[in-house]
């Protein structure tokens, strides 16, 4: 036990977010292009979300090996290995700097944090069963296992997030010409502008992150996040809980909808219940369902089991990938699930399961050729001022490969 502590004490820890099965697989189409932890829920990812909590500066990820590359693995003498799915709390937060080697904290079979040696580190394994176990402390966190999760849990996950960012802080004024309820309930980051709009804070939180723009005429209900240089253009109508990532442009209607980062819905039209990777561009008058005309039960594909599960929601959207694109009008099923680097147009609506890197709409599919789709890939990042890298271009072939049995076109084409 003495040398544990002294472990623990005098070495600097080291921590790394770790994929978690069967919850990646269910979390595609999203986690193709990220780690588990890298998922945004609330108005953080997960790992900042840790990052921030346990204080620290610099993390890893030990996840797929196609991934690596962008998302690289550091192992240090001592190493904190922590569930990517996992949102903590303070009494998780506690229990994993407390950790000495070997020491693995779960909650019932469910690893949700280890610590080890170098030498340990590099065979890590999520079903090692030698570890010294210890029961987890609290049950009332937040898990990502399904995609849907992503915005079934975004207003239990703003609230949180917002709890921790703005205390002890004080927000910027509300600008004049606004109307507000609950003011103390909202947040403003410095270099943020709004301007004759309605804010409702009476139904939950409201976050406005650092230089992000609300135009006129917009109207928002809590709980909402509106990150870092994100923007609602003008007469949006939000209803939470919504998230619009960091440099997101949002309009329309949109209701309980997680943005990832650099996406744009910026028109008229209804997005729901959904999931918006990142990269993604919505055409004017984008339209989804979010609830089957029989009330029934919504199913949704998923990746791991190659079938339409039961997701026990009534009202679920649509998950779209990073990088997919849709055409202007287009409509989508309830329960729709858009593959990363799609391209949807046309009248009608499409399946509502489209693999990635399909080209076409209800008329009918093609492949999008990787070398098209990298050079519109690259002239999107230029708009923004971010590089198309190799390593990107490396990963995305990956995904591309892993979609190819899911294009059912391509088997047909083959015989």
């Amino acid at each position: 036990m003495v040398e544990r502590l002294f472990f623990y004490n005098f070495i600097k820890m080291n921590y790394i977010f770790f994929d978690p099965e069967p919850q990646r697989a269910n979390l595609l189409p999203f986690t193709f292009t990220r780690p588990v932890a890298n998922l945004r829920v609330g108005i953080l990812t997960v790992d900042e979300k840790w990052a921030r909590l346990l204080g620290i500066s610099s993390y890893s990820y030990k996840t797929q090996d196609y991934l690596q590359a962008k998302f690289p693995l550091t192992l240090g003498s001592a190493n904190t290995f922590i569930n990517g799915s996992i949102c903590p709390n303070s009494t998780l937060i506690k229990q994993v700097k407390e950790l000495q080697p070997r020491q693995a904290i779960y909650n019932n079979s469910t690893l949700i944090a280890v610590c080890l040696n170098q030498q340990d580190a590099i065979n890590f394994d999520t079903n090692e069963s030698s570890y010294d176990r210890l029961e987890s402390q609290s049950n009332d966190y937040i898990q990502l296992n399904y995609c849907y999760d992503i915005f079934a849990k975004n207003g239990e996950a703003i609230e949180a997030d917002y709890a921790f960012i703005t205390n002890g802080r004080t927000s910027q004024p509300i600008p004049e010409g606004n109307r507000v309820m609950n003011p103390e309930r909202i947040f403003i980051e410095e270099g943020a502008s709004i301007n004759f709009s309605i804010l409702n804070a009476s139904t939950g939180s409201i976050y406005i992150g650092k230089d992000a723009e609300i135009m006129e005429g917009s109207k928002v209900r809590g709980p909402f996040a509106l990150c870092d240089h994100a923007g609602l253009k003008m007469d949006a109508k939000i209803y939470g809980p919504t998230t619009v990532g960091p440099y997101c442009k949002v309009g329309g209607e949109v209701s309980n909808v997680v943005f990832y980062a650099y996406s744009n819905k910026g028109h008229d039209g209804f997005v729901g219940n959904a999931v918006i990777g990142e990269w993604v561009n919505m055409g004017a008058d984008t339209n989804n369902s979010n609830l089957k005309n029989t009330y029934d039960e919504v199913k949704l594909w998923n990746y791991r089991t190659e079938k339409f599960e039961k997701t026990g929601l009534t009202f679920c959207g649509l998950m779209m990938a990073d990088h997919a694109k849709c055409g202007i009008n287009t409509m989508f099923n309830t329960g729709t699930v858009v593959g990363v680097g799609a391209n949807i147009f046309g009248s009608g609506f499409p399946r509502n399961f489209i693999p990635g890197f399909s080209w076409g709409g209800p008329q009918g599919f093609e492949t999008f050729v990787l070398s098209k789709f990298f050079k519109t890939a690259d002239a999107v990042y230029k708009r923004r001022n971010v590089a198309f890298t190799e390593t990107d271009k490396e990963l995305l072939k990956v995904v591309f490969e892993q979609e190819v049995k899911f294009r059912f076109w391509e088997e047909k084409k083959d015989m």
